[in-house]
């Protein structure tokens, strides 16, 4: 039987422009753990970053199959982001919270050796360390932004469903 690639890829840019068409702001939230992830440490709340990657928030924006990559200031410092697309846990609209929330997908074996192997090797590097993000925004945040709700103010779990 022939196996297909991952949809994933293709999801996560027609929920971009779905969002952009609608003039909604793109918010990516993702797994700051997972190998390869390159963004400012300091921003990742339990594990995660919601990083807002509008036009106006972000420059050279790549959206691969393998990976999503940008140039954005944090702080006013230029940075490269990176992310693999595995690593993406959601992309919704920061105004209503509209878009997708994906399944966790779990690092390989293969995966955390390399993990394993590029920590060891890699040099301590201060812009991996020092940046701060004017694209990131806590997942509260963009919660506390959408119009409020006629219901009880109670918090609840989140909103965000993993489809499969």
């Amino acid at each position: 039987m022939l196996e297909f690639s991952s949809n994933k890829p293709y999801l996560i840019r027609a929920l971009y422009e779905w969002i952009l068409d609608n003039q909604g702001t793109p918010m990516l939230i993702v797994n700051a753990e997972f190998p390869g992830v390159q963004v400012p440490q300091e921003h990742v709340k339990n594990g995660e970053i919601v990083l807002n990657v509008s036009p106006n928030a972000v420059q050279g924006l790549v959206l691969e199959n393998d990976e999503i990559y940008f140039n954005a200031r944090f702080s006013g410092v230029a940075r490269v982001i990176r992310v693999p697309v595995p690593a993406v846990l959601a992309l919704i609209a920061r105004e209503n919270a509209e878009g997708m929330a994906f399944a966790i997908e779990e690092m390989s074996d293969e995966e955390m050796g390399d993990e394993e192997l590029a920590t060891d090797s890699a040099p301590a590097s201060d812009s991996t360390t020092t940046a701060k993000e004017d694209v990131a925004t806590p997942l509260s945040s963009v919660k506390s932004q959408q119009a409020p709700s006629s219901g009880a103010s109670s918090k609840k779990g989140s909103h965000l469903k993993v489809v499969k």
